[in-house]
């Protein structure tokens, strides 16, 4: 995550990192868990202005057993818990932004879970550029973690350049594609306007027409 950060700081952009298990951020699809019986939530006041105030957004996992954290999980369901809230074009408040996915770990899975986050953005509304997702998997079984020290005094992983590259091509691709929706005032409207929706406007959607009988039967 932080080698994704230093390069978009390095290209102009202002960049937060949020670790999330230094809130209090219960599970759940509701705005507000508060009122589904949890004493805190850090999501409503505190992650959320974060997230909708962000043109990108980038999910940081490790892998367990093959799956994204439970951790991850998490924020994937107040994510989805937003669904419902709408930008001033009747659209998803997700849409105009971009997201993507690292994934780090010392089991397969890099890319299974990076198919699942990068699919559930997609399907609240992010924009999901090419390549948009990186990992690094160690030898397989505990070992150490991408960044650790190794022996000789070198840091795990840091001369992979596979890893390198691939993190650099999703960060320049989110850069991109962020600026070419923020230049462009975002998505147009037509046909994803929930609200034109609900007034009646079906943006030219037909029912098929139901396959005919054959007969004598």
């Amino acid at each position: 995550m932080s080698a994704v950060s230093g390069l978009m700081q390095r290209a102009g952009a202002q960049v937060e990192t949020v670790y999330a298990l230094e809130h209090s951020l219960p599970p759940g699809i509701y705005p507000d868990m508060r009122e589904h019986g949890w004493q805190e939530d850090a999501w409503p006041d505190t992650l959320w202005p974060k997230v909708q105030a962000a043109d990108i957004l980038v999910i940081g996992t490790p892998l367990w057993l093959g799956e994204e954290s439970s951790v991850c999980r998490v924020i994937i369901e107040r994510l989805y818990a937003m669904s419902g809230e709408l930008n001033e074009k009747g659209q998803s408040v997700f849409y105009g932004k971009v997201g993507g996915a690292v994934v780090t770990g010392n089991e397969d899975g890099v890319k299974h879970v990076a198919m699942t986050l990068t699919f559930a953005l997609s399907h609240l509304g992010y924009t999901i550029p090419p390549q948009a997702d990186c990992g690094w998997l160690g030898e397989i079984g505990p070992g150490p973690s991408y960044g650790d020290r190794a022996e000789d005094g070198s840091l795990i992983g840091f001369d992979n350049e596979f890893t390198q590259r691939n993190a650099t091509i999703m960060t320049w691709n989110l850069l991109h594609l962020a600026r070419l929706l923020k230049g462009a005032g975002g998505l147009p409207n037509y046909g994803n306007d929930r609200r034109a929706w609900e007034d009646g406007e079906r943006f030219g959607f037909q029912n098929p027409e139901p396959p005919q009988e054959e007969s004598g039967r």
